[in-house]
């Protein structure tokens, strides 16, 4: 692709050889300036895809941003900023920006001359309306995970960013599947642009996956959860719950039954989120999450998804799937379906063109155990609904906080959500080694 020696010796630090299909076919379009509609499944490599035409094209000195990379979760957003990190030679050259993290800390490292800022809409409004943050000599324009910026309702936020930078820019836009309003954000704001469709469209839709469910009572459903992972001994999973409270009651009774678990949601500090991801990446065996876990992260490794609340939604069910079978890996999919949830099984196979199979877990060992009287609650699916840590003016969650424009600090974090103590949610449980079933 005739890159940069200090580029390819960046790609080489971090054992990128060989492309991606991603990287194949977006990367030499990329490099030529043309504007990029891409649609192609999480976990293809699409941020290296983005990364190295910037970083290529980039000047070598500059003072004020060339790149604005938008990203719908803090999370997202980390990822993005640490490879950007990696293949740049001056770390300084890559800010970060979101909420739930100091604004002023933030302003400084936007002072610094960044090349490449990476961000959440909320916070870069905010930063564009404090003058903070310039976006006059932008040159590269991102939009990653455009579908779910939509769903979260940063579509407005989205075009108001877009219309704070040059007419003249390179803009590449990056969807897992690409709704009508996509596409018209996509034609008003890019010229002559190229549209990649990289993989079929069932490819899109995790078929490397293999799908599982277990039919269980309510009272029955953490007894059906432990049956799965003493039957099928997952390596490294995520375990999917609808509301914060579950998730902390079954952070603690893994705990107690001695299985290695980290806990990440929406009423956690971002810097409780933040190390439990750290953990997790470096060898925790579970991670428990509400959906803000789905959108966008990218762990290595993730060999099976679990849906102990299974959504209503097929989509979100494809959302969250989707952390497994990474970068063309295979992958297990695991759902505890009550009885009266049959039909979710039929819109879920029906949307995702898939097959659920049914299978028996053993719940016996586990029957006694009653999770919620743990935790002092009684029932499933009470508690807070997670919303990702902060919610938007429409209350579907996200990144902003709920403010005016001009009425100070969209991203007040993760203080809105609820959740109670974030110790209470970490605490260690039981000091006994943790063992992997």
């Amino acid at each position: 692709m005739n890159l940069k020696p200090e580029l390819v010796e960046a790609l080489k630090r971090i054992n990128f050889v060989n492309a991606t299909d991603v990287q194949e076919q977006v990367i030499p379009i990329a490099l030529k300036g043309t504007d990029i509609v891409v649609r192609a499944k999480t976990g293809t490599g699409k941020t290296c895809a983005f990364l190295i035409p910037i970083i290529q094209n980039s000047s070598k000195a500059s003072i004020a941003p060339e790149a604005i990379i938008i990203a719908p979760t803090r999370e997202l957003a980390l990822q993005i900023a640490e490879v950007a990190g990696k293949l740049e030679h001056n770390r300084d050259s890559v800010a970060i920006v979101y909420g739930g993290a100091s604004i002023n800390m933030q302003i400084q490292s936007l002072r610094r001359n960044p090349k490449i800022v990476v961000g959440t809409p909320g916070r870069i409004i905010d930063l564009i309306e404090r003058r903070a943050l310039k976006l006059n000599e932008i040159k590269f324009l991102v939009l990653d995970e455009a579908d779910t910026m939509l769903d979260m309702g940063f579509i407005e936020d989205i075009e108001y960013i877009m219309s704070k930078t040059p007419s003249e820019k390179q803009t590449l836009l990056f969807s897992a599947t690409m709704p009508d309003k996509i596409v018209s954000v996509a034609k008003k704001h890019m010229h002559d642009m190229k549209q990649l469709s990289i993989g079929g469209e069932e490819e899109v839709i995790v078929t490397k996956i293999k799908h599982y469910y277990a039919l269980s009572e309510n009272r029955l459903k953490f007894a059906t959860l432990m049956g799965y992972i003493k039957q099928y001994q997952p390596k490294k999973a995520i375990i999917f719950v609808q509301t914060q409270y579950a998730a902390n009651a079954i952070h603690d009774a893994l705990r107690q039954q001695n299985v290695d678990s980290v806990l990440m949601h929406g009423g956690l500090t971002q810097a409780k989120r933040e190390q439990s991801l750290k953990i997790f990446k470096r060898g925790a065996q579970f991670l428990i999450a509400t959906n803000i876990a789905a959108r966008g992260i990218d762990i290595a490794g993730v060999s099976d998804v679990i849906n102990f609340d299974i959504p209503d939604d097929p989509h979100v069910y494809i959302h969250r799937v989707g952390r497994s079978a990474r970068m063309n890996a295979d992958g297990k999919a695991f759902s505890v379906v009550s009885r009266d949830q049959a039909n979710i099984v039929r819109d879920i196979e029906y949307v995702g063109r898939i097959r659920m199979e049914k299978i028996a877990v053993d719940t016996r060992p586990f029957e006694n155990i009653r999770l919620f009287e743990r935790s002092g609650g009684s029932r499933f699916g009470s508690g807070s609904r997670d919303r990702g840590g902060g919610f938007d003016r429409h209350s579907r969650g996200g990144d902003r906080g709920g403010f005016r424009r001009g009425g100070g600090d969209r991203d007040r974090g993760d203080k809105r959500s609820g959740g109670g103590s974030s110790d209470h949610q970490q605490r260690r449980g039981s000091r006994r080694p943790f063992q992997r079933f």
